[in-house]
């Protein structure tokens, strides 16, 4: 409920819907690190999001993964070096190109992102039933928006499956 001692604040108010989203930010991160927490001893967050890449992509050569990670193809070996090491991905000759490897997750690798995206999921859902269908409506129209004025591509794919968890393509977004 508001606070009537506080005035209304527009619709149009930058600042606010900006804060408003920083603390949304805040909890889904922090619903990110939980889903992540129990595999922690085997990945890192950025380690993370090259499995995720792979899971969405199938395989991929290095300099892909590295533009879809928006790291260097250096960084890209090593994170591929440890994860191989984890037994998390492994390289395969190119059928299409023998001189080339092509970089794929191992069924491993394929569990794990299923459980931590089904962890992630889990908890999403169980903090979306505590809307009401109104609130519910009013959150898929704001993040559908938000995430379209951002670039974000859909989390559903053409065929209607949905990428675990985005990051499809962030070679806009570049991060190291």
């Amino acid at each position: 409920m508001a606070d009537p001692s506080q005035p209304l604040q527009s619709v149009d108010d930058v600042d606010a819907v900006t804060r408003a989203v920083l603390t949304a930010s805040r909890l889904l991160v922090a619903v990110s690190a939980r889903s992540l927490a129990a595999a922690e001893d085997r990945v890192t967050l950025p380690q993370f999001r090259l499995l995720v890449v792979l899971s969405t992509e199938g395989s991929a050569k290095l300099v892909v993964l590295a533009d879809r990670l928006g790291v260097k193809p250096s960084t890209a070996m090593r994170m591929i070096d440890r994860l191989i090491a984890a037994g998390l991905t492994d390289r395969q000759i190119n059928p299409d190109n023998r001189r080339e490897t092509v970089l794929r997750l191992t069924d491993e690798g394929r569990r794990l992102v299923a459980d931590v995206t089904s962890k992630r999921r889990r908890e999403i859902a169980t903090i979306v039933e505590r809307l009401t269908s109104e609130q519910r409506s009013a959150l898929i129209d704001a993040l559908t928006a938000f995430t379209e004025a951002g670039g974000e591509p859909s989390a559903e794919t053409d065929a209607g499956v949905l990428h675990p968890l985005g990051w499809a393509d962030v070679s806009s977004h570049r991060e190291s």
